[in-house]
């Protein structure tokens, strides 16, 4: 009876833990854990050489790995033909011989409203800045400007190479124009518009100048490729009428369909290959 009520004793004792050469729990203990290893966040300042090519627009990483190993990435002076080379910020990178930025390309589209001035210097007034300030980190500008009465398109970018050669003076950007006037134009100006126009500023050549559908003749549609700034409001003052409204309703291929005034949308790829082809 005795050896009975000992045995029973042993198994209640497993039981409860009180056997302690036997760990209660399966496995290791919440105490055997082991550390995570530490993972190394690498060098911020360094990235692959396929990414710093496709961060700087000039086409996606696996078409920057084809570049690479055709030898046309040059970095520092020397060809690289490594794959998984990482570069520095710091270093100068040409892709086919043209020096290039890591920096992401960004092209943001604003329906400028009325009342803000087109510049990236701060001042008392209101700025286009203010309106596309949360649409990217990167420091964009403007392409080309507006003057503070004149609505419609505005384009913004961090592509220097596009930038410039958008608004060089030989470029041939399509732009059309919703004008109103203080009076109907005559139809003597009409013609003398579709002719051209000699202004101080030099001859104001139009592509094309039309009355808008159901409207007075007040109201005009003006398509022209000029970048010089106000160009249209000095041409219409020579002529002697008032511009009440002015409104740029197309810029390039890019229009204001979905987008409403004071509101800004980032272009897809395809509008950007298409502006890079201008």
């Amino acid at each position: 009876m005795g050896r009975e009520d000992h045995s029973k004793g042993k198994k209640a004792g497993r039981k409860t833990g009180g056997d302690s050469r036997k760990p209660f729990f399966k496995g290791k203990t919440p105490y055997e854990k082991k550390e995570k290893p530490k993972t190394s966040t690498g060098n911020k300042d360094e990235m692959r050489l396929n990414k710093y090519i496709a961060n700087s627009g000039m086409c996606s990483r696996r078409e920057a790995d084809l570049y690479i190993t055709s030898g046309n990435v040059w970095v520092n002076g020397k060809p690289i033909t490594e794959m998984g080379y990482k570069v520095k910020l710091t270093d100068e990178v040409r892709f086919d011989g043209r020096l290039i930025s890591p920096e992401k390309k960004e092209y943001v589209l604003l329906n400028k409203p009325k009342g803000f001035v087109t510049t990236t210097s701060p001042e008392r007034t209101r700025t286009v800045m203010e309106l596309v300030s949360n649409a990217s980190k990167s420091k964009l500008a403007p392409v080309g400007r507006l003057d503070r009465n004149t609505t419609g398109l505005l384009l913004f970018t961090n592509d220097d190479e596009l930038l410039k050669k958008l608004t060089h003076h030989k470029s041939r950007v399509r732009k059309i124009y919703h004008v109103e006037l203080d009076k109907n134009i005559r139809l003597e100006d009409f013609k003398k518009i579709e002719a051209g126009i000699k202004l101080q500023e030099g001859y104001v050549n139009v592509d094309e100048i039309s009355y808008i559908k159901d409207a007075t003749k007040r109201e005009l549609g003006i398509q022209l490729q000029s970048n010089k700034n106000g160009i249209l409001r000095k041409l219409f003052e020579h002529l002697g009428y008032d511009v009440l409204r002015m409104d740029r309703v197309v810029f390039g291929g890019l229009t204001k369909k979905d987008l409403p005034r004071g509101h800004w949308r980032v272009l897809k790829e395809q509008e950007v290959i298409n502006m890079r082809m201008m």
